[in-house]
C-alpha cells in the first residue's frame, strides 16, 4: 500500500460498526494524531483520537473541521442503513444524499484530495441476477437505502468525470465483526446470532432458514477499504463502487457451523419485514474487477469466521 504519512484523515460516522475498526487500523498506519474522528456523539471506543461533534448535514461545520485540521482524506461513513431507513425513508434519503454532496463538494473545491464513500449490495434489487451478481447489471433497488446508494454511485462517478474528484468506494455485503454493535442492517442477524448463542445457546432469526446472502468478515472489509484507498490512482477504474465478495451462507449454514463449537445450540425462525429486503438482494457476488484492478483477495471462509467471532466475543465478555 502507498502510505503518505503527511495525510490527515477525517472519519465521519466514526462511532459506527465500520468506523470503530477503520479508526484503529488508520491509527496504526498514520498515528492517532493524524486521524480525526467525527460523529453525532463521542464514543469510548474512539478515545485515542481527537473527536469532533458533527452532523454531516451541517456543511459549514464540516468545512470548519476540514480547515482546522488540514484534512486531506475523508472516509464518509455516516448513513441510515437498510432496515432503519425504512422506518423513516425521507430522512434517510436526506441524510444519505446531503452528507455525500457536502463531502464531494469539498473535494470539488480542492479542500481535500481523496474521498472514500461506501456503497452496498442494497443497490441491487429483485430484478438483478441473484447468483454471482456482476459489477454491471440491472439495478432496481427496493429500499430507500439502496436507492440512495445507487444515486450516490452515479454522483461519485459524475464528480470524478466532471471535476476530477478522486472518490473511491466498495459495495459492502453484510459485515460481521465483534468489536462494535451492528447498525440496523438487514444482514445484522449474522452478528446478533453470535451474541445470543453465547448468552442463551439459542437464536430466533428474523430471516428464513435458506436465505443466502453475501457476507464479509469485518477484518476483510477494512482491509479491502484500505487497499482500495491506497492503490495507485491508475488502478482505480470504477468510480461508482466496486463489487467485493467474501463468502455467502444461509442462517441454517451459519447455525450449523456455530453448533460445532457450542453443542446444543438451536435456531428458530420468525421472518419479519426484513425478509422482503433480503429476498431482493443477491445471494452471491462476482467481484472479478476488484481482483483484477487492485488485487483484492478475501481471507475468511465460514469456519474461520465462526471461530474468530466466538473466540473474540468470549474474550470480550470475560473482560467486561
Amino acid at each position: 500500500m502507498l502510505i503518505n504519512k503527511n495525510d490527515k484523515i477525517l472519519i465521519i460516522g466514526a462511532g459506527g460498526q465500520i468506523g470503530v475498526e477503520l479508526t484503529e487500523n488508520l491509527n496504526r498506519l498514520y498515528g492517532s494524531e493524524n486521524v480525526i474522528v467525527a460523529d453525532l456523539k463521542p464514543s469510548s471506543a474512539l478515545s485515542a483520537n481527537t473527536f469532533e461533534q458533527l452532523d454531516v448535514m451541517d456543511a459549514q461545520k464540516l468545512f470548519e473541521i476540514v480547515k482546522k485540521h488540514t484534512i486531506s482524506h475523508i472516509y464518509h461513513l455516516a448513513a441510515l442503513l437498510s432496515a432503519t431507513g425504512e422506518q423513516n425513508p425521507m430522512f434517510a434519503w436526506k441524510l444519505n444524499m446531503e452528507g455525500l454532496f457536502h463531502v464531494l463538494d469539498l473535494a470539488k473545491e480542492k479542500h481535500i484530495s481523496r474521498v472514500y464513500w461506501p456503497s452496498s449490495i442494497a443497490v441491487f434489487g429483485p430484478t438483478t441476477p441473484r447468483v454471482n451478481t456482476p459489477q454491471y447489471t440491472v439495478m432496481e433497488p427496493s429500499t430507500v437505502y439502496g436507492i440512495s446508494k445507487q444515486a450516490g454511485e452515479r454522483w461519485c462517478e459524475y464528480y470524478f468525470h466532471k471535476y476530477g474528484v478522486d472518490v473511491r468506494g466498495l459495495r459492502y455485503p453484510g459485515l460481521i465483526g465483534w468489536k462494535s454493535a451492528p447498525g440496523g442492517g438487514t444482514t445484522d442477524y449474522a452478528v446478533h446470532i453470535f451474541h445470543e448463542a453465547l448468552k442463551t445457546n439459542t437464536y430466533e432469526c428474523f430471516l428464513g432458514a435458506e436465505t443466502a446472502l453475501p457476507m464479509m468478515h469485518m477484518e476483510d472489509a477494512i482491509r479491502a477499504t484500505l487497499e482500495l484507498m491506497h492503490a495507485p490512482i491508475e488502478k482505480i477504474k470504477i468510480r461508482g463502487s466496486y463489487n467485493v465478495s467474501g463468502l455467502s451462507f444461509t442462517p441454517n449454514e451459519l447455525a450449523a457451523e456455530i453448533a460445532k463449537h457450542l453443542p446444543g445450540f438451536s435456531i428458530s425462525y420468525k421472518p419479519d419485514f426484513r425478509q422482503a429486503i433480503a429476498d431482493s438482494w443477491p445471494q452471491s457476488i462476482n467481484d472479478e474487477e476488484a481482483r483484477a484492478h487492485w488485487g483484492w483477495q478475501e481471507y475468511y471462509n465460514l469456519p474461520k469466521l465462526v471461530e474468530n467471532m466466538l473466540t473474540n466475543l468470549k474474550s470480550k465478555n470475560l473482560a467486561l
